[in-house]
């Protein structure tokens, strides 16, 4: 949170020397629905509209060379609060306070316990409403793991029936209006394929929604060197090759490219060949796709520098003001 009252939610673990990269989740705004420091408070979950929230601050406009674009964070001297998803998991343990009256807050509680007598408490975290304290009798369980060990423990958690539910049945159909919106064009039975894989379900207790989003580990350095040039946007249908790196956010897929259905560049089937890989920063794909999927990608072609290697990818970001760049399983 910055002296402003702004909590912004940091994005990736690559950050300049001036701020960190984030978007803004929660503003003082009278028409929002939700009390934070004894003020009215609102909740943003389009990322994008940061730039407009933000439009009298334009400080907090900043190019990040490791996605190659604009994108808007906090200054580091304007960081008033710094909200950890793990130590809030284990303070909410400790002292549930006013969670133990709220109904998703409860189910919330349950798992702190099966994390806790797991010894899972420095893998696993809570992050959204709950980690701010503004959370309401609509708010949903967001939980973060850390790392192959807690992607491990997150898997575990998610299998526990006492705690949570898959989504089955006349569930599915929740699940898909609620994905839907920011997947246009996927079909339900591609959508539904692409979403079981994730670590997400609903509470056995009230039956809230809860998602769990694997984060790369504090030790990882996959993205430390690497910096990137936008050169347009694109969209194709392209097969995973290689998932591994796809399993935490950010994400890295191996690809190959089947077809270039548009571009805004000319000669766009010249990078047919080129392009290696698609990174996603929206944490909607982190765990989505398997090798030897088929899937349709629109989103940015880029060239990127790792030290010495170098190559196009295309890239996924929530920074995108002309429309929303996806990632779905074809067929």
């Amino acid at each position: 949170m910055d002296h402003h009252g702004v909590v912004f939610k940091v994005i990736g673990d690559s950050h300049p020397g001036s701020h960190y990269l984030g978007y803004v989740k929660y503003h003082p705004d009278e028409k929002g629905d939700r009390r934070l420091f004894g003020q009215t408070y609102r909740q943003n979950s389009v990322v994008s509209k940061s730039f407009g929230i933000l439009a009298g601050r334009p400080e907090c406009y900043v190019y990040s060379d490791t996605l190659g674009c604009v994108i808007t964070g906090i200054p580091r001297e304007d960081v008033a609060v710094h909200y950890s998803c793990r130590q809030a998991l284990t303070a909410i343990h400790k002292e549930p306070g006013a969670v133990a009256d709220n109904s998703a807050g409860k189910d919330l509680l349950a798992i702190t316990e099966w994390i806790t007598a797991n010894g899972a408490q420095g893998l696993i975290g809570v992050t959204g409403s709950f980690l701010v304290g503004c959370f309401n009798e609509r708010s949903d369980i967001d939980l973060v793991c850390y790392g192959p060990e807690g992607y491990h423990v997150a898997q575990e958690l998610f299998q526990q029936a006492d705690l949570i539910r898959p989504y089955d049945g006349d569930d599915l159909t929740r699940l898909y209006i609620r994905r839907a919106k920011y997947m246009e064009g996927s079909s339900f039975d591609a959508l539904m394929k692409q979403e079981r894989r994730k670590l997400q379900g609903l509470t056995a207790g009230v039956g809230a929604h809860i998602n769990c989003e694997p984060i790369r580990s504090d030790r990882d350095r996959t993205f430390a060197r690497i910096s990137s040039k936008e050169i347009g946007e694109i969209s194709l249908l392209a097969e995973i090759t290689d998932h591994a790196e796809g399993l935490t956010t950010p994400a890295v897929y191996g690809i190959k490219v089947r077809t270039i259905l548009s571009s805004t560049i000319d000669e766009a089937d010249s990078f047919a060949r080129r392009i290696t890989h698609m990174r996603s920063y929206l944490g909607a794909y982190t765990g989505a796709f398997r090798s030897g999927d088929t899937v349709h990608l629109s989103g940015k072609l880029v060239h990127t520098q790792d030290g010495d290697h170098s190559g196009f990818g295309i890239e996924l970001t929530p920074w995108t003001v002309s429309g929303s760049y996806v990632a779905n399983l074809a067929g």
